[in-house]
């Protein structure tokens, strides 16, 4: 791997020019971020997040990229929107780079007219402001940034608009994958740390829901007959927990549990629904076949037990090239007067289905915010600014850089 040399890519007049357009539009920002903000868009509220896919699809084709909206084949969700920008001449054999940002929030309808966008003393909330509204603006505004510079260094440049990276990316991810299989670099546009890092590494998940089958009887005439489903997930539950530690990294947590009928009826059925959390690919594998195993030999006699996962994600390991990728974004943000550090982090997020092709990826490229999915989350609006043009900055550097380039070939 050769050292990285960010003014050999990107000049010092350029990347002034990208500081200065992205500070130009600083208020522009604002006015769209306070709108987008205002709309409730929980990835169960498909026309919110179809109202923030119209203004993204805008954006996108205001900025000369082709656009197209791939619906939810159920038609419960809101659709995936993709922008996509060709390169120059010039730009033949340039990499194909794809960008993710996400439009959903965790939020329920009313949440937007209950705590709508403001800003105090330099900080913004309202729900989605940090998770990630504002991570989804600072890819339209790089984009702008980049285009007014000229042609655009890359084959292909594919921003993804997930509708549904909420709730696990159900009806995005096979779009993700499809573009991430012919790219050479993903770049994922969640908010930085509360402290300013960047992204290279996240937890891998499974959320997984285990069913127990037991006896109904009756609970005060017969109780012998029966087999409560209930006791056998309760000693289900103490082991699967005593399972934190085992494994560095590795964290299990039953955090639903729902069973039974009435008081007076053994309970005939229960269900867990556990996550399990682990940095490396091979650990996770190992956890659930711990918890599998632990099905076949439940406290109460006469019971069964059977997992079905509900969700999946690889942990985002931190791949050699991601490294690249990291050591640009900080050779870019030192030029513009600051520093980042790059983090592991417990979240998944896209950029785990995307490590986890083994495309190099890397994360937290939006501005600092904090507090996501609660009330108070809140985003820091001095980092704009910097956060973006670092992203515009990222983007020219990597699409000019001869070893990135090279990874094209590597793949074949």
């Amino acid at each position: 791997m050769t050292t990285i040399d960010s003014a050999g890519l990107v000049g010092d007049r350029e990347l002034e020019a990208l500081a200065s357009r992205v500070r130009a539009n600083e208020q522009a920002y604002l006015a769209d971020l306070q709108r987008l903000v205002n709309i409730d868009c929980g990835s169960y509220t498909p026309d919110g997040v179809d109202q923030i896919g119209d203004f993204v699809a805008e954006f996108m084709a205001d900025r000369v990229a082709s656009v197209e909206r791939r619906p939810d084949p159920d038609g419960r969700l809101g659709a995936t929107v993709i922008g996509t920008w060709r390169g120059g001449p010039d730009a033949n054999g340039g990499p194909r780079l794809l960008l993710i940002g996400h439009m959903d929030t965790v939020f329920d309808p009313g949440t937007a007219a209950e705590r709508p966008f403001a800003i105090r003393d330099g900080v913004a909330t309202g729900p989605g402001v940090t998770d990630m509204k504002s991570g989804l603006l600072a890819g339209l505004y790089a984009i702008d940034a980049l285009g007014s510079l000229g042609p655009l260094p890359f084959e292909r440049l594919t921003y993804v608009a997930n509708p549904d990276e909420e709730i696990g990316s159900p009806t995005s991810t096979p779009h993700i994958r499809e573009i991430a299989a012919d790219s050479e670099a993903c770049l994922v546009l969640e908010c930085a740390r509360a402290n300013g890092d960047i992204v290279s590494s996240r937890k891998g998940i499974l959320d997984a829901r285990i069913t127990v089958h037991g006896r109904a009887a009756h609970a005060g005439v017969e109780p012998e007959k029966g087999r409560s489903a209930i006791l056998a997930a309760a000693g289900l539950v103490a082991r699967i927990h005593a399972l934190n530690g085992r494994w560095d990294g590795v964290t299990f947590n039953v955090g639903v549990i729902a069973g039974g009928t009435r008081p007076n009826v053994v309970a005939e059925r229960c269900e867990l629904e556990v996550d399990i959390r682990a940095v490396r690919r091979a650990d996770l594998e190992v956890a659930e076949a711990e918890v599998r195993s632990m099905l076949g030999s439940l406290a109460v006699p006469d019971t069964t037990a059977e997992l079905e996962p509900m969700a999946r994600w690889w942990p985002m390991e931190k791949l050699q090239r991601s490294g690249r990728l990291v050591e640009h974004a900080q050779a870019i943000a030192r030029r513009l007067g600051f520093d980042v550090h790059d983090a592991a982090t417990g979240g998944a997020s896209d950029a785990n289905t995307t490590s986890g092709m083994g495309v190099p990826s890397i994360d937290g490229l939006g501005p600092i915010g904090g507090m996501d999915h609660s009330p108070a989350e809140y985003l820091d609006v001095a980092s704009i600014v910097p956060r973006t043009a670092m992203l515009a900055g990222l983007l020219l550097a990597i699409g000019r850089d001869p070893e990135v380039r090279a990874w094209r070939s590597s793949k074949s």
